[in-house]
């Protein structure tokens, strides 16, 4: 086109031109409609599995540990509903007129035994080295979706935003997991440990029958959770510390409990490795998941782009050293992440309600609550008469 041209040989080339760029157009579009396919097939792609994990359904799950065994009541015991009316603690109903089934008000010593368990488990996580964070309740559809979860499949767990591309979250582990989204990270920085206060909205999608009753399922609830990034080389190990820190925290409120090691079958698409631990309820007379702690290795991070740049080798000897040549860093790597359960507020509420009844009524809170409760130790109902 530079050269000189023929009018008519000119114009040849402009017109194949336009039907290049024309054609580019489709192609382009053609591309993002591929792109997006192909993305929505990789997303159905689960995270691989400890070589260890049991294979099957949940009930092939392993118990790694019981602590504690089930209280012997010597009189009639009453389930958490029973006691919340007894003690004034809940009003479903009022809830349900105001948001639809699944909401609940805390009333009274219920709204500072929330206010405790967030607060103490604050305490005692940040003093293994986990920095605090309140978290956004409100994120990016794609954040989502880079850390495993699927916002807009059906019977998502997930409530959308119309008109938007944000979502309520339904785990801290969602912003915590997107804070360093797009970065790369110092290896003299890793391990980043994080303990994040959220609320929490599920839309508990097919979730029915007397085992949902109460505050055991609920569309919004409060969370302490424990997140960590760390180089791939350390993830098992975190998640045994991230386990450990449950089950003490679990241990020192008195509660009977037994941690699982999750069959493959019920772990969701980023865990490499799950373990759940379960609390007894006898007023629901059961056993019922209070916590979780996954290693999810570099399935979250490739998502969300974390990587880290490993701290430079060590240089030969000065003998065999050559001028200008030191340690290498090498390229970057992906960050392994780990999320783990500190309190859901709600089911321990259940279980410290109907383990630590007493027959006149009242309910005892376990000691280490009790500082931050003002020193109030038992639950009891008020008098006849009384507001």
């Amino acid at each position: 086109m530079k050269g000189k041209l023929e009018p008519s040989v000119r114009q040849a080339f402009v017109e194949e031109g336009k039907n290049l760029k024309e054609s580019l157009i489709a192609l382009e579009e053609d591309l993002v409609q591929l792109t997006d396919k192909l993305q929505l097939e990789a997303q159905s792609i689960p995270n691989t599995t400890h070589p260890d994990v049991p294979v099957g359904g949940e009930e092939n799950s392993v118990i790694r540990k019981e602590v504690g065994s089930q209280r012997n009541f010597d009189f009639t015991i009453k389930d958490h509903l029973q006691l919340g009316k007894d003690l004034d603690l809940f009003d479903f109903d009022a809830a349900s007129e105001v948001s639809g089934s699944k909401f609940y008000y805390l009333k009274n010593a219920a709204v500072l035994l929330e206010m405790a368990l967030v607060n103490w488990a604050i305490a005692e996580v940040s003093k293994k080295g986990f920095t605090p964070l309140i978290t956004p309740e409100i994120v990016r559809s794609s954040v989502v979706e880079r850390c495993g979860f699927q916002p807009r499949a059906q019977n998502t767990q997930v409530y959308s935003i119309d008109n938007s591309d944000q979502c309520l979250i339904g785990t801290a582990e969602i912003p915590v997991g997107g804070i360093h989204m797009n970065s790369i990270l110092l290896d003299s920085d890793l391990p980043l440990k994080y303990v994040a206060y959220s609320h929490c909205f599920r839309t508990e999608a097919g979730a029915a029958g007397a085992a949902t009753r109460g505050l055991y399922r609920v569309h919004q609830f409060s969370k302490v959770e424990m997140f960590i990034f760390c180089r791939p080389e350390e993830s098992d190990k975190y998640h045994e510390e991230l386990i450990t820190i449950e089950e003490d925290l679990y241990a020192s409120l008195g509660l009977h409990f037994k941690t699982l090691d999750m069959a493959t079958g019920d772990l969701g698409a980023p865990a490499y490795r799950k373990y759940d631990i379960e609390a007894w309820m006898p007023g629901l007379d059961r056993y019922g998941e209070i916590s979780s702690a996954s290693n999810c290795t570099d399935y979250q991070s490739r998502r969300l782009g974390i990587r880290f740049r490993p701290a430079p080798s060590e240089p030969p000897p000065a003998t065999n050293a050559k001028k200008g040549k030191g340690g290498s860093s090498g390229p970057t790597q992906f960050v392994h992440t780990l999320n783990a359960t500190a309190v859901a507020v709600p089911r321990l509420i259940i279980s410290i309600l109907e383990n630590f009844q007493q027959e006149d009524g009242t309910v005892l809170i376990p000691e280490p609550l009790r500082p931050f409760m003002g020193g109030l130790g038992i639950l009891a109902p008020k008098p006849k008469g009384t507001a």
